[in-house]
């Protein structure tokens, strides 16, 4: 059963994003402007706005204006856009905008005074509305009007894209609108990433990721637990930047963004911290302030989209068992078995198939485990001296130099074999690529001395490790 949620990202290693000038971090600026695309009954909707806004537990008045609500929606239009305009072009810091179609169509001066600060006017959808119930036909219409009205208001379409209020549709139909070169519904991760998973648009045309923040973000003054002063987002804002920075010193840059609203941020007792946190910003060096377009086209070059290799998750039974069926040694059905749970791309790594593979394993009956321990074959025994091994457990003991015994060694190994097998019923297993002639045989006496239910147990966990080995050959880290 196929998982398209993707849990692993890239990992515990994640690249380096080799920002310009050696940046330890990249910060980014998005101004978003919903003021006249929000809900109202002005707008054909059928009730008034209750989102993100200064009214606590604000409901809609359906078929009725809210005034008091569209009152606070033309303050971030009339006032606040224009203290936030001023402040970052008096800074020097480049926005990205997040543009709602119909609200720029309804606010000429203000796009007019983007463009001339050279801001990037990114899509926010048609309209800020909430698409989860939207049909998927109604709303793939209004992203197409969205970049045609965009197109006209602004003189270009727009490159980039975060509508917000999604359904589960959303990111797949921007992915086959095909436009975009970036789009930002996603708040999973610090560096932007290509998205090419199932059931997120066609697997042949990658897009670009670069993800968004929920938490550093003004709309957290008009949500529970949100902020309260000033005072309480400059401190999150700096935390965010200062932990960030550290991690980036350290040899992990990253991406902090930051979410603004014209009619929250653009408040004077709230732009004053934001005023604070630029002046923090622009007093630190190694800081690349960037628009989105600017970190899209950096990730491009540096970081172009490359296929994986060996995708397991996306592999069906017979090339998967193929592939993977001799992991366990002479035991196909192990795979089979792990096909069958829910993979996804966390399962595309070493470390997460050899899980998979682990856990179809362990699940089986002590019988089942017991032949896959009697699959192995004896260390430097008759098979090997036959040249009668698999290739794995071929290259595994020659790795530790069971291939090139003396007369003497043989004889050794033989002697013990013979004596593990009869107290056991199974042979001496152990990960050979851990360990060298001499630790072996250490093994070998140390383990002959268990009861056999602490040795079985051994034996399995040795077998684990020996198909981790294997795996590592198999797929890339």
């Amino acid at each position: 059963m196929r998982y398209v949620r993707n849990m692993r990202g890239y990992g515990a290693n994640p690249p380096n994003p080799k920002w310009p000038g050696g940046a330890r971090i990249a910060v980014q600026f998005v101004v978003n402007y919903e003021e006249g695309g929000e809900n109202c009954v002005l707008h054909g909707d059928a009730a008034s706005e209750a989102f993100l806004s200064e009214i606590v537990g604000a409901a809609p008045w359906p078929g009725k204006r809210h005034w008091n609500m569209e009152s606070i929606y033309e303050y971030g239009a009339r006032a606040g856009f224009w203290r936030l305009h001023r402040m970052f072009t008096a800074a020097e810091v480049p926005v990205t905008v997040f543009g709602v179609a119909s609200a720029l169509a309804r606010s000429p001066e203000q796009v007019a005074a983007m463009k001339k600060a050279e801001w990037e006017i990114a899509s926010h959808g048609l309209r800020w509305i909430d698409y989860r119930d939207h049909a998927e036909e109604d709303e793939r219409a209004d992203l197409a009007e969205a970049v045609r009205l965009h197109a006209e208001v602004v003189g270009e379409r727009p490159r980039g894209l975060y509508l917000g209020r999604t359904s589960v549709n959303s990111v797949r139909i921007a992915i086959e609108e095909g436009g975009f070169d970036w789009i930002s519904d996603a708040y999973d991760d610090d560096l932007p990433y290509w998205l090419d998973h199932d059931g997120q648009g066609n697997a042949t045309r990658p897009q670009l990721v670069i993800p968004y923040t929920l938490d550093v973000n003004d709309m957290r003054f008009a949500t529970a637990q949100g902020f309260n002063s000033g005072d309480q987002f400059y401190a999150y804002l700096k935390d965010t930047f200062d932990t960030l920075y550290s991690e980036g010193a350290a040899g992990r840059p990253a991406m902090m963004s930051i979410g603004l609203h014209c009619r929250l941020a653009g408040r004077p007792g709230r732009a004053a911290a934001l005023q604070r946190f630029i002046e923090y910003v622009k007093g630190h060096d190694g800081v690349w302030l960037a628009r989105r377009a600017d970190i899209a086209a950096h990730w491009m070059t540096t970081h172009p989209y490359e296929a994986p290799r060996v995708r397991p998750s996306r592999m069906g039974l017979a090339e998967f068992v193929e592939r993977f069926g001799g992991v366990f040694e002479h035991s196909p059905w192990i795979a089979e078995r792990a096909h069958r749970l829910e993979l996804g791309p966390a399962h595309d790594s070493p470390e997460g198939l050899h899980n998979a593979l682990c856990r179809a394993f362990r699940s089986a009956s002590h019988e089942e485990r017991l032949r896959v321990l009697t699959a192995h074959p004896d260390l430097a025994g008759k098979l090997a001296a036959a040249k009668r091994l698999t290739a794995e457990s071929a290259r595994e003991q020659a790795s530790a130099g069971l291939d090139a015994l003396t007369d003497e060694e043989r004889e050794t190994f033989s002697r013990l074999n013979a004596q593990y097998v009869e107290t056991f019923g199974f042979p001496f297993i152990i990960a050979v690529k851990d360990n060298s002639k001499e630790s072996i045989l250490r093994a070998f006496q140390q383990r002959i001395a268990n009861d056999r239910e602490t040795e079985f147990a051994t034996a399995c966990g040795q077998v684990e490790r020996i198909a981790w080995h294997r795996l590592r050959d198999l797929l890339p880290s």
